[in-house]
């Protein structure tokens, strides 16, 4: 491996990924896809062509974003995306904003409930 710089830190850095299409996860969750044209000492990274992919079980959609600003302490994982493969899993179903919100919905909901029958059963001590 080779070493740049008195601190020792790796060569590698974001600048070998300028103009390639990247995946940006961030800390809410949100999953965000695009080119790579800038970024700055704090990770803070600007997408060009930007997308938020929202995937809900085997079902996913794309919500177009355009260039888009990121702030760097937001950012949890950067990596880029190989052209050669497929992006998602064959079964993966691309579907319409508003069906994958009534998924989001009815997933939420039923997280909800089983918190509240979890909480209903606690009095059976199970340990």
């Amino acid at each position: 491996m080779s070493l740049a710089g008195p601190d020792n830190f790796p060569a590698t850095s974001l600048a070998d990924n300028l103009d390639k299409k990247l995946l940006v996860i961030l800390r809410d969750g949100r999953k965000l896809v695009g080119i790579l044209r800038s970024f700055d000492q704090f990770a803070n990274v600007v997408l060009e062509q930007a997308i938020e992919r929202i995937m809900v079980g085997e079902l996913y959609c794309d919500l177009p974003l355009g260039l888009y600003i990121i702030r760097g302490e937001n950012v949890v994982l950067i990596g880029e995306l190989d052209l050669e493969k497929e992006e998602l899993p064959p079964h993966m179903v691309r579907v319409m904003p508003s069906e994958i919100k009534r998924a989001q919905k009815a997933e939420k909901d039923a997280t909800e409930l089983k918190g509240t029958m979890r909480k209903r059963m606690e009095f059976l001590d199970f340990d």
